[in-house]
């Protein structure tokens, strides 16, 4: 697996090249401080994760990730930030990444979501998902407190794809991946929505993490209930 890790501040870029070391001595972790060096990799298409701070020299926010996206399709961009006011997260999945973890966040929570989603999973802090939509101005049929059956109400292909919306991964992406058509790949979207009681990709991001958070809670896995 090859992870870049992008982010100027080196102290903690190295101490999350460690961790990631930790889960799999194989994994390779590029990284660098800035986007525009990101995007000098010759074969984007290589590239599993992407762990990106959301402030950076040069390009960066809200104008970096959609250009990540872009250049490195097949890869899920997770953002690791300092600010993690739930507002500010809804933002940054909205631009398209497929998760959030807090710089804030203790050992044992970061290696919870970092297993997580190298494993596939979606993970965002607790408090983006339980903060109530008066709280950060969203109205309220943007986040809806529940979300239908679960993952289990849904077909293995359903889920299978499903799992690579909440990555970010555009349909052709993903029809090619699965080796399935385009517009089966709608089908099965729409299906999914509907079962899950989501209207869109955001939806679906906060849907999957707050699922991936009861099946860790039932499992005891550390959250960042950890710190309260």
């Amino acid at each position: 697996m090859k992870i870049l890790l992008i982010d100027d501040h080196r102290l903690f870029a190295e101490g999350l090249r460690i961790l990631l070391k930790e889960f799999d001595n194989s994994v390779r972790v590029d990284s660098f401080s800035s986007c525009e060096l990101a995007f000098k990799q010759p074969a984007p298409e290589s590239v599993e994760l992407i762990l990106l701070d959301y402030y950076l020299p040069g390009m960066s926010g809200a104008t970096a990730l959609p250009a990540m996206r872009e250049r490195f399709i097949n890869s899920r961009i997770i953002v690791v930030s300092a600010l993690d006011d739930p507002k500010h997260i809804r933002q940054i999945i909205d631009a398209g990444a497929a998760g959030f973890i807090p710089k804030t966040s203790t050992f044992a929570v970061m290696s919870a979501a970092l297993n997580l989603v190298l494993a596939g999973g979606t993970y965002l802090p607790p408090r983006a998902i339980e903060e109530k939509s008066s709280h950060h101005h969203l109205h309220p049929d943007d986040q809806p407190d529940d979300y239908g059956g679960g993952l289990d109400c849904l077909s293995q292909r359903q889920r299978e794809v499903l799992m690579q919306v909440v990555q970010g991964k555009p349909n052709k992406v993903i029809a090619r991946t699965l080796d399935i058509s385009e517009h089966t790949v709608k089908a099965h979207i729409s299906a999914s929505f509907k079962l899950l009681g989501v209207k869109n990709r955001t939806e679906a991001v906060y849907a999957a993490a707050k699922l991936n958070r009861e099946e860790r809670q039932r499992a005891e896995l550390p959250t960042d209930k950890v710190d309260r």
